[in-house]
């Protein structure tokens, strides 16, 4: 009897991974129903003005999501078990894998990528059944039955073409492991915030086809789309952000930025999502550009898409790029097609219908912010034609080309700087008339400080670069003019202290997430300059006891030994960096070999000095008379900590911005009463 439970027990413990896998199969499936029944409820509830209906639609967009939770943990319990019955499985996880690996490797193919996508879709779906209470009835059903139009696309396209439980007749007895490449904390965490900007986008996008059916665009829905927009754009900073720090670490070249193809396909809707922030406020506060943003937030989903099929088709050559299958990326192009032209179709029909706001005149904060979204589209058209010319040309022609970081230089940054010179000036305007004297007035200490630490930096720093010099200055305009904007709403110098101290702490959560928000973003531009203006690099052969020569920085390589990773063989170098006599830092660069696969990488060493930092780079072995000898690349990054942290405060200021909740709240109240 003893031993016919043991063997029961053994046979229900092989069999409880399989039936996990085909609860997540199951599940998954499911979720394509419902996703179809909160289409078709939604739909029917606003024609039939039923809240029956429309509470049923509601309810599935809640199952919908419920079973996509299910079936994304069913897939990381096969990552994380390493079942590789599961193909999926067994092309990207090995039992040697890290525990962090193995669960980020759930989202680190094309199915699992896609997976997310959908979790993160009818996560946004079910959130507006959730929490959109205040909403006006007409304009929540119709939201969340195109969001379930959208779920049908993408679900459809998971189950029937991107299937990550499709199983093995034969499982491997190990797995072949996930790129090396992603095997990194930083990438761990990417995705999911990359993938949570790209999809927040979607429930924009379903409001403005909901706006576009109902045919009113008012404060109220403008009211509405700026959270959303908001959230979304503050996890795309998030992720981006994560992005360009991993490439700058991970990859080795020493930078954080290459205008690379996929970098460019997740930038252009961080861009398109920036332009719709400020076009939104004008909607919201004057009644005007109602077409105009309705339109950007159309486009917002739109990039996000595109994004999702440049990434994912092979059309393009990438470090970034992963996740790539070129016959379901026809699939994904398809997709974009319908989905964007439906859309776009839509508008073209309904626009003209829309309520035109008020005037106001050529100087004025409409103005400033109609100015900003011009500059923003131009700035997206740009990045867009850089991306997709290449493959144009190739398609004509047959000729391979790219288009790099001279390009952008000529085109994109003009467009950034006209921008950095608006920005402090476009909150101290008043609506619908300004008095740019007086604006004028107010920012000349900001406007002198910035030309001061231009001419500093010009000045002082060796070697003198002018371009570089005017992009310190643009930096620190930014950051005055925002702190300048702080000091006028709190009459800071024009009354008592604590009149001026109960003015700070009484001001809005909004008013401070866009100081941040603009404050982060001069804080980024001075990390930057300074970076690309004033970087230095050095590369040499060393053997052990040799020494490389930066700047005012030397370094010496001590020994080179080898180490044993939980998944890889590493070489393992100990360097003692050295500003004159005073030892700085002990940077220890790594070499890893991963067995499974044979892929190797380098793992930097950076060492962090205040706001600077000292990169360096482990080599290949080179062949030598007498003693081996590494390849040493090393790095002065001069204030490359502030590229980071200014998206951070980005980020942060949007996350502020995003809990002043009261007039949202307000307004939402009475257009539901008004419906």
């Amino acid at each position: 009897m003893a031993r016919r439970r043991r063997a029961d027990a053994e046979l229900s413990e092989r069999r409880r991974p399989a039936m996990i896998v085909e609860i997540g199969s199951f599940s998954l499936a499911l979720a394509l129903a419902l996703s179809l029944a909160q289409a078709v409820l939604g739909g029917v509830a606003r024609m039939r003005r039923s809240v029956v209906l429309a509470g049923a639609g509601q309810g599935a967009a809640l199952g919908a999501f419920a079973c996509l939770v299910v079936a994304f943990a069913a897939l990381m319990y096969a990552f994380v078990t390493s079942d590789f019955s599961v193909s999926n499985v067994a092309a990207n996880s090995h039992t040697a894998k890290p525990l962090l690996y193995r669960v980020a490797g759930t989202w680190g193919s094309h199915e699992g990528s896609m997976l997310l996508w959908c979790l993160a879709l009818t996560g946004c779906g079910a959130a507006v059944a959730a929490v959109g209470r205040d909403l006006p009835a007409g304009l929540k059903t119709l939201t969340i039955s195109v969001q379930g139009v959208l779920g049908i696309v993408f679900l459809a396209y998971t189950v029937f073409a991107s299937n990550p439980f499709v199983r093995l007749l034969q499982p491997p007895v190990e797995g072949r492991s996930l790129n090396p490449l992603l095997q990194d904390p930083a990438l761990a965490f990417h995705p999911p915030m990359l993938y949570l900007g790209y999809v927040g986008m979607s429930v924009v996008f379903s409001f403005a086809v909901a706006a576009l059916i109902e045919g009113r665009v008012d404060a109220a829905w403008a009211r509405w789309v700026r959270p959303w927009t908001l959230g979304a754009w503050s996890a795309l900073t998030v992720g981006i952000t994560l992005g360009a720090f991993w490439a700058y670490y991970e990859l080795g070249w020493g930078g954080w930025w290459f205008w690379d193809p996929v970098e460019n396909a997740s930038f252009m809707p961080w861009l398109i999502a920036t332009a719709l922030l400020h076009s939104a406020i004008v909607t919201e506060k004057r009644g005007a550009l109602s077409g105009w943003t309705v339109f950007l937030a159309l486009a917002a989903f739109t990039f996000s898409m595109l994004g999702a099929f440049l990434v994912r088709s092979g059309v393009l050559t990438s470090v970034h790029a992963f996740a790539v299958d070129p016959t379901r990326g026809v699939l994904l192009l398809a997709i974009l097609g319908i989905t964007a032209g439906s859309a776009f179709a839509l508008f073209a029909w309904r626009a003209p219908l829309l309520k035109q706001g008020g005037v106001f005149a050529p100087i004025s904060r409409e103005s400033a912010l109609v100015l900003n979204n011009i500059l923003l589209a131009a700035a997206t058209a740009t990045v867009l034609l850089g991306t997709l010319y290449p493959l144009m040309r190739e398609a004509a022609t047959g000729e391979a080309i790219s288009v790099g970081p001279p390009f952008f230089n000529l085109t994109f940054t003009p467009l950034m700087a006209a921008l950095a010179i608006l920005l402090p000036a476009g909150p101290l305007l008043a609506w619908k008339r300004g008095d740019l004297r007086g604006v004028m007035q107010r920012l000349w200490v900001a406007a002198v400080i910035a030309v001061a630490c231009g001419l500093a930096a010009f000045a002082f720093i060796s070697p003198r670069k002018a371009f570089a010099s005017v992009g310190v200055a643009m930096g620190a305009w930014l950051v005055i003019g925002s702190l300048v904007e702080i000091a006028e709403r709190t009459r800071v110098f024009r009354t008592s202290a604590g009149e001026s101290w109960r003015r700070l702490v009484g001001l809005p959560r909004g008013a401070w997430g866009m100081t941040l928000a603009h404050l982060g973003l001069g804080v980024f531009v001075l990390g930057a300059c300074f970076e690309t203006g004033w970087k230095q690099e050095a590369a040499e052969a060393l053997a052990v006891g040799g020494r490389l020569n930066l700047g005012e920085y030397h370094l010496i390589l001590d020994e080179v030994r080898g180490v044993e990773g939980p998944n890889y063989d590493a070489e393992r170098g100990k360097l003692r960096a050295f500003k004159g006599d005073r030892q700085i830092c002990a940077p220890m660069p790594e070499r890893r070999l991963y067995p499974t696969g044979g892929q190797t990488t380098s793992e930097v060493a950076i060492c962090t000095l205040g706001i600077n930092h000292l990169y360096v780079v482990l080599g290949e072995r080179r062949p030598a008379e007498g003693a081996p000898v590494w390849l040493v690349r090393a790095y002065w990054n001069p204030w490359a900590l502030l590229i980071f942290i200014g998206p951070g405060i980005m980020a942060l200021g949007g996350v502020i911005s995003l809990s002043d909740r009261r007039l949202r709240l307000a307004v939402g109240r009475k257009a539901e009463s008004a419906a």
